[in-house]
């Protein structure tokens, strides 16, 4: 039996590289521009065509973000699909001003959390996200909703998969373009993963979803696996396994591109991804966070 068979999905697996946003913003380092943009065409010639570049949130908060609108005017000339995260309207005007394509929200499943990392209540994120989607369909901008510590949260433990599904699917009746799911603190387990996304493939379909996972306890590929197997065809990973989410104890590690990439060319799935590219970027990265240190 060949893999395509083992897991039942579609040969092709599509990785988005979020390095340069979340694995940059919980490391001590900061890039400079520069650097920056040096990381992220490295990943390009390693085949990578969907990265997370920046985020527009408040650099007093995240410093390693700062200027990212001066690093998307130095990538207007690539092909590659590039999105930003952003945690309010305002955030979303400074997107757009940029001429981003995508937008990526952040929606944690708790509120303790939720506070934590946007400093709102659940019920007022979701209005305020609710107008940022709209006003992003008449700008024919693309939208993005992580739902973070989907699984477990640092402060109030295990996550109702029910809450996460109702959730997910008040985002869809809006227009969301996709959801990820998000294990933020890397928690999750396997039957977990199967369990939400069985249900959520089975109602909505597996196009409108992807998943976030982090390698906190080593479960990172098989959630992966698991979640495979229901369908899912697209995975966020970090060049490096670098950062994490900086308000969530616990958040360290993302699943590392070069697993991820490696585990699915061993299992006979196509990425268009060069694992020799992807050591040169590992080198690169690794460079600058050490002459810095």
């Amino acid at each position: 039996m060949d893999a395509g068979a083992k897991f039942n999905f579609m040969n092709q697996i599509q990785v988005n590289e979020v390095g340069p946003r979340d694995g940059l913003q919980n490391i001590d380092t900061i890039l400079n521009i520069g650097e920056r943009l040096q990381l992220i065409q490295s990943l390009e010639r390693a085949g990578i065509n969907s990265l997370e570049v920046g985020s527009f949130v408040n650099p007093k908060a995240v410093p390693a973000m700062a200027n990212t609108d001066a690093l998307l005017e130095k990538l207007v000339n690539s092909n590659s699909d590039y999105s930003v995260l952003i945690p309010n309207i305002y955030g979303y005007e400074l997107a757009k001003i940029n001429k981003v394509k995508e937008v990526c929200l952040v929606l944690c499943a708790t509120e303790s959390m939720n506070k934590e990392n946007i400093n709102k209540s659940i019920k007022d994120t979701i209005v305020e996200f609710k107008e940022i989607i709209n006003r992003a369909k008449k700008d024919q901008i693309k939208t993005k909703i992580y739902i973070s510590v989907a699984f477990e949260c640092p402060y109030e433990g295990l996550v109702s998969s029910e809450y996460v599904y109702d959730l997910t699917k008040k985002f869809l009746s809006y227009g969301i373009n996709e959801v990820v799911i998000a294990d933020t603190i890397g928690a999750g387990k396997p039957d977990q993963v199967k369990k939400l996304f069985r249900r959520l493939v089975k109602d909505f379909g597996p196009s409108d979803f992807s998943a976030h996972f982090h390698d906190t306890r080593q479960l990172a590929l098989s959630n992966v696996k698991a979640a495979m197997e229901e369908g899912i065809s697209k995975f966020d990973s970090c060049i490096a396994g670098l950062g994490g989410c900086p308000f969530a104890p616990g958040a360290s590690g993302n699943l590392a591109t070069e697993d991820l990439v490696s585990m699915l060319h061993k299992e006979g799935y196509e990425t268009g991804i060069s694992e020799e590219m992807l050591k040169k970027s590992i080198d690169l990265v690794s460079n600058f966070i050490n002459l810095k240190n």
